[in-house]
C-alpha cells in the first residue's frame, strides 16, 4: 500500500501541506484563503482555496494519506484529465454550497457565529473519492475489515456526525463532509462524461442515491430522490429515452447496465494490477533482504 502513488496525489499533497505550514506560522492567512462567508465577496477566491487548507496537524495527515491510497486506484480508471477535473469541481462545488447554507442559516437564525467561522479543509473531495470508489468497486472487500466499498461513504458520513456531537473541530468539518459527498455523487450521476460512450453520468440503479442507505429506509429515501432526479436530468432522461437505450430486449452500449459492469470491470481489474505490483515488490524486497544477509553471514 505504500507504492504507486501517482505523480497527481505526491504534487497535491505537497500542496496541502506546504499550506498547512504556512498556515501554522502565519495564522492570519487563514482571513484570506479559508471559508469565511461574511468575508467571502470580496475575497471570492476562498471558494476555492478554502478546500486545500488544514488549520490542524491531525486534518493534513489524515487527507493526504487517504488522498495517496484512494488517488491510485481512482487515477487510472478516470485518467489523470478526468482526475483533476472531479478535485476542482467537488472542491468549488462544496465550498460554494457551504457559503450559501452560511448565509442562509444566518438569515433564518440572526447568528453572527455562522457568518465568521473559518471553514475549510481537504475532507469534502476525500470523501468524494469514497463516492468513486463505491461506484467502480462496490462489491470489494477490506480483507481486514470485510466491509464493502459501497457502504464506505455512508460510514464516513456517519462518523462525522456521531463525532460532531463530542468535539467543536468535528463540527466545522461536517459541512465539508456531508457537501463532498452530495455534490460528488451528482457530478457522477449526472454529469461526469463518458468518452466511450459520449454519454454522461451514471444511471444505474445501483448507483442510486437511495443505495446510500439501509434497504429498509430505501422506500423513503426513493420519493424524495426522485424530485431532485427530475430537477437535474429531466431533460437528459427524455432525450436518453428519445434516442433509444435498447433495442428489442437487448440493451444497446452505453446503456445502464452495461456501462455499469464495464466501470466495475475497469476498477477492479485496476484494483487487481495495483495489488500485484505490491505483491511483486514486497517479494522482490523480501528476496534482497535474504540475500544481504546471506553475504553479511
Amino acid at each position: 500500500m505504500s507504492t504507486g502513488f501517482t505523480r497527481i496525489c505526491k504534487g497535491l499533497s505537497a500542496v496541502l501541506v506546504a499550506v498547512h505550514i504556512v498556515v501554522h506560522f502565519f495564522p492570519s492567512a487563514i482571513s484570506y484563503l479559508a471559508l469565511i462567508p461574511a468575508r467571502t465577496i470580496p475575497f471570492a477566491w476562498n471558494l476555492i482555496t478554502a478546500g486545500y487548507v488544514h488549520q490542524s496537524l491531525y486534518g493534513v495527515v489524515v487527507t493526504t494519506v487517504a488522498l495517496l491510497l484512494l488517488g491510485k486506484l481512482l487515477e487510472p480508471v478516470w485518467g489523470p484529465r478526468e482526475f483533476i477535473k472531479f478535485i476542482l469541481i467537488v472542491n468549488f462545488l462544496t465550498s460554494l454550497s457551504i457559503f450559501i447554507t452560511a448565509i442562509a442559516l444566518y438569515y433564518i437564525t440572526s447568528k453572527e457565529t455562522y457568518l465568521y467561522i473559518p471553514l475549510s479543509g481537504f475532507h469534502g473531495v476525500i470523501c468524494g473519492f469514497l463516492v468513486g470508489i463505491k461506484q467502480i468497486i462496490p462489491d470489494q472487500e477490506l480483507p481486514f475489515l470485510k466491509i464493502k466499498m459501497k457502504w464506505f461513504p455512508s460510514i464516513t458520513l456517519l462518523c462525522s456526525i456521531a463525532a460532531s456531537f463530542w468535539t467543536l473541530e468535528a463540527t466545522t468539518y461536517l459541512p465539508t463532509v456531508i457537501f463532498g459527498t452530495y455534490m460528488s455523487w451528482i457530478y457522477l450521476r449526472y454529469w461526469q462524461r463518458k468518452p466511450e460512450t459520449k454519454l454522461k453520468g451514471d444511471p444505474s440503479e445501483d448507483f442510486a442515491f437511495s443505495t446510500f442507505f439501509p434497504e429498509f429506509l430505501r422506500p423513503v429515501i426513493d420519493p424524495i430522490a426522485s424530485i431532485f432526479h427530475r430537477m437535474l436530468c429531466g431533460r437528459s432522461a427524455a432525450s436518453n429515452d428519445a434516442q433509444g437505450y435498447t433495442l428489442g430486449s437487448e440493451p444497446l452500449p452505453g446503456s445502464d447496465s452495461i456501462e455499469a459492469s464495464r466501470r466495475r470491470e475497469k476498477g477492479a481489474r485496476a484494483l487487481e494490477e495495483r495489488l500485484a505490483a505490491e505483491r511483486l515488490a514486497t517479494a522482490r524486497s523480501a528476496v534482497e533482504l535474504h540475500t544481504d544477509t546471506a553475504g553479511n553471514a
